[in-house]
C-alpha cells in the first residue's frame, strides 16, 4: 500500500488562509489595523455621497471650514508683523479686515450648521459623540474670539476688556485669565486657542468620515444605497 504525495502549500497560500501569521507584533501595528478598520480610505476620501447630502442644510459645515482656513490664514499673517502693523499699515488694515470678515462667516455658518443639526437630530444613530464635540468646538470658538477682541488694541478692545474684567474676576477666574494684559490674550489668541479649535475641527471631521453623514427624519434609509451623488 504505497502512501499519496502530500500536496505542498505555498507559503502565498498559507498566508492567505490564516491571515494571524502575517499580523506585525507590537502596539504600532494593532493602532494602524484599528484605525484601518475604524476609517479605511474609501470612507475617508470618499468619491460618492448620498443624495440628501446636496442640501444646503449639509453644506453649512464645510462653509464653515472654509471660511475657518481663511482665519487662520490672516490671522498667521497678522500675527508674524504684530499688533502695530495693522493700524498703521494699509496692508495690514486689508488683512485684518479679511480675519474679521472671516471669523463673522465662521461664526454665522457654524451658527446655521449647529441649529440645522438640532433641529435634524443630528446624534441619531450614534453620532453623540460627533455632537457633542461641535458643540465644544462653538464654545471654544466663542473664547476665541473673544480673546481676538481684546487683542485689537483699540477702544472698542479697551472697553470691551474693562468691562469684562469684574465679569471674569465674579467667575473666580480672574487671577488666571487676567483680560486687560494683552500680551496673556495676545498669547492665548495666536497660539492655544487657534490650536484647540485646528484639532477639534478635526477630531469632527473624522468623527463624521467614520460614522457618515446623519440621514434626514423620515428617511428609511435607502437613500444610503439608492440615491448617491457623485462629490
Amino acid at each position: 500500500m504505497t502512501a499519496e504525495p502530500v500536496p505542498q502549500v505555498s507559503s502565498t497560500a498559507a498566508d492567505t488562509v490564516s491571515p494571524t501569521t502575517t499580523r506585525e507584533p507590537g502596539w504600532t501595528a494593532a493602532l494602524r489595523e484599528r484605525l484601518a478598520r475604524m476609517l479605511p480610505i474609501t470612507e475617508l476620501l470618499p468619491t460618492r455621497q448620498p443624495a440628501y447630502v446636496a442640501s444646503w442644510v449639509y453644506v453649512f459645515g464645510v462653509v464653515t471650514i472654509a471660511a475657518l482656513v481663511w482665519v487662520l490664514i490672516s490671522g498667521t499673517v497678522l500675527a508674524f508683523f504684530g499688533a502695530a502693523w495693522w493700524h498703521i499699515s494699509p496692508i495690514g488694515h486689508f488683512f485684518n479686515s479679511i480675519h474679521f470678515w472671516s471669523v463673522q462667516m465662521f461664526f454665522i455658518f457654524m451658527v446655521l450648521h449647529l441649529w440645522g443639526q438640532f433641529w435634524g437630530a443630528g446624534w441619531r444613530d450614534g453620532r453623540a459623540r460627533t455632537w457633542m464635540v461641535g458643540v465644544v468646538i462653538f464654545l471654544v470658538s466663542v473664547v476665541t474670539a473673544f480673546t481676538g477682541y481684546l487683542v485689537q488694541q483699540n477702544f472698542d478692545s479697551q472697553w470691551i476688556a474693562v468691562n469684562a474684567k469684574d465679569a471674569v474676576n465674579g467667575t473666580g477666574l480672574g487671577g488666571l485669565f487676567n483680560v486687560t494684559n494683552f500680551g496673556q490674550q495676545y498669547g492665548l489668541h495666536v497660539m492655544l486657542f487657534p490650536i484647540g479649535v485646528t484639532l477639534l475641527v478635526v477630531l469632527h471631521i473624522i468623527q463624521v468620515r467614520s460614522r457618515g453623514v446623519v440621514r434626514p427624519i423620515g428617511d428609511p434609509g435607502q437613500a444610503d444605497d439608492a440615491g448617491r451623488a457623485s462629490t
